[in-house]
């Protein structure tokens, strides 16, 4: 059988050998295959070159900024872990190693004098510089029970920003929680000793009282949720009862030592309304007697004080606007409206700052015979050219505004807001005002029901802006007529809380409301003699005062009002009432350094709580020094020359 195997195989060899035609056929079938199979791989080879050039497109197109972002935050990474990893000392050695030797920190330059505590301390914080945690929200807020929503990281802004802002509005009608929502203040130190991590507010301040032995128990932060107006801390939370419970359990168990008060910004205005309610009867007061301030205060020692108001206030409440905000819509367009990310931004940061009353307390107060006029101001005019301040005498301009027409090319700071810098700076003869009050405000400005958030800018039709950009020029005595036309239920609420105007006679019976107690003009100072009164305040920093407006281009859902960053450019029958009143004005100096942080010597509006001289001054003050031990008034400024410009009996 293996024989005729081998046999057949043999023959069939043999067989095909003797057929060449079939030999040929076969090799051209490889041949055509081999050219399928090359031409196959070729195909692939190009496809697979076009993919990697079009990959190569699509990441330099789109991938390349989160490339960037990523190798940012890997470096800033780095560098703070490199910071936290260091010893605590580098940095000061780094410093001295370029500036020379740091001085003594201000608790310990006082403790080698020997000044250890005596007077307990209470801190009042101003504006959007306390923390304000979550006690009880909607479901978008779940898992967020008493974790902060203003202050510390601010994380839940970026992780679900409608939903904060919903939780930190207020409600339109009433000015306090909206149903379902309950956020209140921090309580201790803690509230607002850091507004985020790294930027101190009251940290430095308290570190060096600490040196001279002060602790909690004789420290006391008095924290109260600063959207709301100044009565309704009271109403909702007894914000003004607790204070008044606290400092007097202070003086009770400090062997009867006087409190020294130390408020900040808006702060300030916040306890000087306090000192009024807790003298005045109950129910709308404390019920504490004319003499209570008398018996447990030694000293209030205001720090950037806002006594008569900020510009920036208004600028704030008209377009949501400050410098720096106006300076990112003109250098982004949109990056902070719906054209960029699809979110109203700045929509929704007005429907919500103006649900916080307290905002309203710092409106220019006492008109133009504060702020001044068409045609003049107490610190005179400001010489674009020239870049300095002008006394008024050198102009003439007057207290009536009739002044001469002068030189064209100056801002007058007393027009607070100007639509065009042409009418910032001309004079007031040459400006055609139209009024506004009472002008037809027209049909809606967009369709409602494709924006996001609800403004009262809505409501106004091309008519009422217009007419609001007509009167051309708005000083301090027409601001309130403007803000009552454009935000009329805000205004509402602002009006039954705070007042704005000068008392013709502080014995009225009317000044005994609660909504004259935070206006100095209108209002009597306490009734005691012993306590002293310091205003202590950085100069040399630039500050805004007055704005050029512009109209915004329609389009839809927009706030049609945007400034123009293109236009930059004691008698003896005083009502004082024999407090002792001192200016301790600090000189602004910035930091030599990067590793200086804020510096030392500032004098900027929350950077000052960091100042030596500021802090030196407190601590004396609070271990029994008195504004004469100090040396008095120390005025680096000319605010008694401006002073005399305001035409005001008191």
């Amino acid at each position: 059988m293996s024989f005729l195997r081998r046999r057949k195989a043999t023959k069939a060899e043999e067989n095909n050998s003797e057929d060449p035609q079939l030999d040929t056929a076969s090799k051209n079938d490889d041949v055509v295959d081999n050219k399928k199979q090359k031409l196959i791989q070729k195909h692939e080879s190009e496809e697979s070159s076009r993919r990697r050039r079009s990959s190569s497109r699509r990441w330099t197109c789109v991938d390349s900024c989160c490339w960037f972002i990523g190798c940012i935050c890997s470096i800033w990474w780095f560098l703070l872990f490199m910071y936290n990893a260091m010893p605590a000392s580098f940095p000061q050695y780094v410093t001295e190693a370029i500036t020379g030797p740091l001085p003594d920190p201000p608790g310990v330059k006082l403790r080698k004098e020997g000044l250890t505590a005596q007077h307990p301390v209470v801190f009042v914080p101003g504006i959007v510089t306390g923390g304000l945690e979550l006690w009880e929200g909607h479901q978008c807020a779940e898992g967020l029970f008493r974790r902060r929503l203003w202050g510390g990281t601010f994380g839940e802004l970026y992780r679900r920003p409608l939903c904060w802002v919903e939780h930190m509005s207020l409600d339109n009608e009433t000015g306090l929680d909206s149903p379902g929502i309950r956020v209140r203040p921090v309580s201790g130190l803690v509230a607002a000793d850091y507004f985020a991590p790294g930027y101190f507010v009251w940290a430095v301040l308290i570190a060096n009282l600490a040196r001279i032995g002060y602790e909690e128990k004789t420290m006391y932060m008095a924290a109260y949720d600063w959207r709301l107006s100044f009565q309704n801390t009271e109403v909702r939370d007894q914000s003004l009862s607790r204070i008044k419970s606290n400092v007097e359990l202070m003086v009770a168990t400090n062997g009867g030592k006087k409190v020294v008060v130390i408020p900040h910004s808006m702060g300030v205005i916040y306890f000087l309304h306090f000192m009024k309610w807790v003298e005045a009867p109950a129910p709308m007061g404390g019920g504490g007697g004319s003499n209570w301030c008398a018996k447990h205060i030694k000293a209030v020692m205001n720090i950037g004080a806002p006594f008569l108001g900020v510009p920036k206030a208004v600028s704030g409440l008209f377009s949501i606007e400050a410098k720096d905000v106006a300076v990112a819509r003109a250098f982004a367009p949109g990056v902070l409206d719906k054209d960029v990310f699809g979110l109203q931004t700045l929509q929704h940061m007005m429907r919500m700052t103006r649900t916080w009353d307290s905002t309203m307390s710092m409106i220019p107060k006492g008109g133009d015979t504060i702020w001044g006029g068409l045609d003049w101001s107490p610190e005179g005019y400001f010489n674009c050219s020239a870049k300095k301040l002008k006394n008024n005498d050198t102009n003439t301009a007057d207290h009536n505004g009739k002044g001469g027409l002068g030189s064209t090319k100056r801002v007058n700071y007393g027009r607070i807001i100007s639509f065009g810098k042409d009418v910032a700076e001309i004079h007031s003869s040459k400006i055609e005002m139209v009024d506004f009050r009472g002008a037809f405000k027209g049909s809606n400005l967009i369709n409602a029901t494709k924006c996001d958030v609800w403004t009262e800018y809505h409501e106004m039709g091309i008519e009422g802006v217009k007419a609001i950009a007509d009167y051309k020029v708005y000083t301090a005595g027409s601001i309130l007529d403007l803000l009552h036309y454009v935000a009329p239920k805000m205004m509402a609420r602002g009006d039954a809380h705070f007042s704005y105007g000068i008392a013709d006679n502080l014995d009225d019976p009317k000044y005994q409301h609660y909504k004259y107690w935070s206006n100095p003009l209108e209002t009597k100072l306490p009734n005691a003699p012993d306590m002293e009164i310091y205003s202590m305040y950085g100069v040399g920093v630039p500050t805004e005062r007055a704005y050029v407006y512009k109209l915004t281009p329609p389009s839809e859902c927009y706030i049609p009002f945007q400034i123009d960053t293109s236009a930059e450019g004691g008698s003896e029958d005083s009502c004082l009432k024999g407090i002792h009143t001192y200016i301790r004005e600090y000189n602004h100096a910035p930091p030599a350094n990067l590793l200086e942080g804020r510096g030392t010597q500032s004098g900027a509006h929350v950077d000052i709580m960091g100042n030596f001289a500021l802090i030196e001054d407190i601590i004396r003050v609070a271990a029994g020094a008195t504004g004469e031990d100090l040396g008095g008034d120390r005025v680096y400024s000319d605010i008694f020359k401006w002073s005399e410009n305001i035409n005001l009996q008191l």
